[in-house]
């Protein structure tokens, strides 16, 4: 199991690295792709995956994608307001097939998993965005990865064990400080400019630290829907490491918050 994870892992960052790479149209498909099969895996927790709320909820994800490739933002909150109407409607018509539960997770899939992974998009598209994006994989892989060897070697303290038992508070002060450090050294290590920065290398040390906080409150939420549901991984398409939810549970907290820091500072 270690070993399948171990590979699993390093070959899903050798392609989120050349995706990025490759540029940011190449990281808008791919961001869609990944945010449709994040919904599905979610919507098939209640049962919605196959029905007509659910295929509402993805054809709400392209049209909310296209919005933002095409720089349409002022026209969202119309779209979302058509999005609730439709879904009611089709609630309403249908009643009584769909539970008011399905069609409100219809509707948090959007936002949940389509519209906050878009902000691994957003990024990219701001006049530093090409240097910026590395910090959300930073702020959540970076820091669950310094969070789990910090844990494994000095964890005693248990902050949700009921939730996660296997999360410390070591950990997760670890996870803040490891990303941090990342932040700073990658900053330092690239050389990078910042327009309007003098000193880069403490800003992405205060990003990489304030996203592992959040990303570490999205890996709890993630795991709290699967405690809730009482289901072990969201999905097995990755191999060890479970569904996309289960392996960008902390990204799709961490990539708006990257983007806002990057933005107000």
């Amino acid at each position: 199991m270690f070993w399948t994870r171990l590979i699993s892992g390093i070959v899903l960052l050798a392609i989120a690295i050349t995706v990025v790479l490759l540029g940011s149209n190449v990281l808008f498909g791919a961001v869609l792709v990944i945010s449709l099969v994040g919904m599905y895996e979610l919507y098939k927790i209640l049962k919605i995956e196959k029905s007509v709320p659910g295929i509402i909820g993805y054809i709400a994800a392209v049209g909310y994608y296209a919005l933002i490739f095409f720089r349409l933002d002022s026209y969202l909150m119309v779209f979302f307001i058509g999005f609730l109407l439709l879904l009611m409607a089709t609630y309403v018509l249908t009643y009584p097939r769909f539970r008011i539960e399905q069609i409100m997770t219809a509707f948090f899939g959007l936002f949940y998993v389509a519209v906050m992974l878009s902000y691994m998009y957003r990024v990219t598209t701001l006049e530093d965005g090409a240097v910026v994006v590395w910090l959300i994989f930073i702020g959540a892989w970076g820091s669950d990865t310094c969070a789990y060897a910090v844990g494994m070697l000095i964890g005693k303290h248990k902050i949700t064990p009921r939730l996660s038992p296997k999360k410390s508070l070591e950990g997760c002060i670890g996870g803040v400080v490891g990303a941090a450090l990342i932040g700073y050294i990658y900053a330092l290590a690239t050389g990078v400019h910042i327009t309007g920065i003098s000193n880069p290398k403490i800003l992405f040390a205060v990003i990489g630290a304030c996203a592992s906080v959040i990303s570490q409150v999205g890996d709890l939420a993630a795991s709290a829907i699967k405690r809730n549901y009482d289901i072990k991984d969201y999905g097995r398409l990755i191999p060890g490491h479970g569904g996309i939810l289960d392996r960008f549970d902390s990204i799709i907290f961490t990539a708006p918050v990257v983007y806002y820091l990057a933005v107000y500072f």
